[in-house]
């Protein structure tokens, strides 16, 4: 008798456990669906955006090129998807795009549309809220809140080499490593030291910004933008 007990037993354990491991199986799958479905959605939606948009203001045609980069990259990454990780980085550049067609929406004098969700890579970088002049090394590189002639140059808002980088427009794509960018890494890091030192007294500058930075995640964006940190410019 107690071994009959005993056998039952082990048949009911055996058959609990096969339950919960098909339950966590079908639970990962379902999560794994989800994170694909909502990436796909925010990359069709980015899709739409450079497709119908257009304009011949440089800030605008830079904006949409830099979001049309993004749409490729996200498909490329959608493509390559096959975890819950993957599918997440994707949607994150997909809406990095967006944040790019939005700018240019905004370029172009029209309605930005809805709000998009908080990148992570720009978290806590704040964003522009006065104009910028500088000159490193005989060049002068400028910054604001708006696009203008002088400041074609969207960028979201992220982490270059450390430091914190508020979303606003450009002179030069300064972030970027790349030969394009006309200045190289050395010279990237002295124009953000001048943009936004305190010492160079800018009033829309948080000085307690950059030291409460965290260390870089691994997720971000390209160009070495990315991630967590705090205050407003």
């Amino acid at each position: 008798m107690e071994f009959l007990l005993l056998v039952l037993f082990v048949v009911l354990l055996g058959g609990v456990l096969l339950w919960w491991r098909r339950e966590r199986t079908a639970r990962a799958a379902r999560s794994l669906a989800d994170v694909r479905a909502d990436a796909w959605r925010w990359h069709e939606r980015l899709g739409g955006q450079v497709m119908n948009l257009g304009g011949e203001d440089p800030a605008v045609r830079q904006a949409l090129a830099d979001a049309a980069e993004r749409y490729h990259a996200a498909g490329s990454q959608l493509e390559q998807a096959r975890s819950v990780t993957q599918y997440r980085l994707a949607r994150e550049t997909a809406v990095e795009g967006l944040s790019y067609t939005r700018a240019a929406r905004l370029a172009m004098g029209i309605d930005p549309g809805p709000a998009l969700p908080p990148l992570a890579a720009a978290a806590g970088a704040g964003e522009l809220t006065v104009p910028r002049q500088v000159e490193v090394q005989g060049q002068r590189f400028e910054a604001g809140p708006r696009p203008g002639q002088d400041t074609p140059y969207y960028y979201p808002g992220g982490r270059v080499r450390g430091r914190p980088v508020p979303a606003g427009w450009y002179s030069t794509p300064w972030w970027r490593t790349a030969p394009g960018a006309g200045v190289g890494l050395l010279g990237g890091m002295l124009i953000a030291d001048a943009l936004f030192s305190p010492s160079f007294g800018d009033p829309g500058y948080d000085a307690e910004a950059a030291t409460d930075v965290r260390e870089p995640s691994d997720v971000g964006g390209d160009s070495g933008e990315a991630d967590f940190g705090g205050g407003n410019f």
